[in-house]
């Protein structure tokens, strides 16, 4: 299942690369050290699970069938398309994703939503293919990942988050 997910993403053009790119960018400010091997244990465990697997295929396979033509609703496809602000369904599959990870990962998602760091800019930008689950679904693999390394490294993120904290009380 894991193989033909990554397949899938490489295919949509996403490297898993990519997605540990960002997820570095979520947890190097926390994460002394962090190295891109452990993250992509983190995310490889990530792709392993059922969950996960069954919505990238669907995110996907809706992009792909809007790009066909083949999406049974000529509205619904167009709305798809344009990745209509208002059409939240591809967020809401993203969380499927981050709600295995919990409220780390779901607001890590939020924030690279917002941000679109890295190739989430990219197929966010790219016209020519429909992207509007793959961005998100990306966004969710890297919040997902970050929580799982966070969790991973709870005592050096306390320590971390007390020490800026002691921080601003001083130059209060």
């Amino acid at each position: 299942m894991r193989d033909k997910c990554i397949a899938l993403l490489k295919q949509r053009g996403v490297e898993i690369d990519d997605i540990i790119d960002i997820t570095m960018l979520l947890q190097q400010p926390y994460i002394e050290n962090l190295k891109r091997e452990e993250v992509h244990e983190n995310l490889m465990e990530i792709l392993s699970k059922r969950e996960v697997y069954h919505a990238v295929y669907t995110g996907i396979a809706i992009d792909i069938s809007v790009d066909e033509g083949t999406f049974f609703d000529e509205k619904i496809r167009g709305i798809i398309k344009d990745d209509y602000g208002l059409y939240g369904v591809d967020e809401v599959l993203a969380y499927s994703i981050c709600n295995i990870y919990g409220s780390i990962a779901l607001t890590n998602f939020g924030y690279v939503d917002k941000l679109k760091p890295g190739i989430i800019q990219v197929i966010n930008d790219d016209l020519t293919q429909c992207n509007t689950f793959l961005d998100d679904i990306v966004g969710a693999l890297a919040a997902a990942a970050a929580s799982r390394v966070a969790h991973s490294h709870r005592k050096e993120i306390k320590e971390e988050v007390l020490g800026r904290k002691k921080e601003r009380a001083k130059r209060r």
